[in-house]
């Protein structure tokens, strides 16, 4: 999957890179390699990416919750009724 998306990136950045280097008789063309490159980067690899770092993460831990801030800071739990 690495692999995978480091290949998407590299060839994105590679139309981006040759859009930008047409001349401006292929306006239209350059144009579609530009949308071609963003649209790899944006809509295809970082989603892939975004996937495969947040496999096995418990989004709880990442949640700016009372108890989470107050574990931050350093200060203990606050007491409930329950406990």
């Amino acid at each position: 999957m690495k692999y995978i998306i480091t290949l998407i990136v590299l060839i994105s950045f590679g139309l981006i890179i040759y859009g930008f280097s047409l001349d401006a008789s292929e306006d239209a063309l350059s144009h579609k390699f530009i949308g071609s490159g963003t649209v790899g980067l944006f809509l295809i690899a970082m989603p892939l990416f975004l996937y495969k770092e947040s496999k096995g993460k418990d989004f709880k831990d990442y949640m700016l919750t009372d108890e989470n801030v107050r574990k931050m800071q350093g200060k203990p739990p606050r007491k409930t009724e329950d406990s």
